[in-house]
């Protein structure tokens, strides 16, 4: 039997296809990966900048111009000098 030059045309042809859907597969499949990188980017940015507002009020929260109403209005005062007491640990050398 002789392989007649149709015959390679027709090889060649399926060769060329399987390649061609080979890349087709590739730059799909890239896409996808595109379209979930860009997903995950701006999932990123949303909680980033939930991130920075939550900071932002601990920050807020712990300062003196939110702290010192807050105490007041609870009957709390600030304390004095002469109030604060230091206490010593004792050396382990000493008794």
């Amino acid at each position: 039997m002789k392989v007649r030059g149709r015959f390679w045309v027709g090889v060649w042809l399926l060769f060329f296809l399987a390649v061609l859907a080979g890349v087709v597969t590739r730059q799909t499949s890239s896409h996808v990966a595109a379209a979930q990188l860009r997903e995950l980017q701006e999932q990123r940015s949303v909680l980033e900048a939930e991130r920075m507002r939550l900071l932002r009020r601990i920050r807020e929260g712990r300062s003196r111009a939110t702290l010192v109403p807050r105490a007041e209005s609870l009957g709390l005062r600030a304390v004095e000098d002469s109030q604060i007491v230091q206490l010593e640990m004792p050396r382990e050398g000493r008794r």
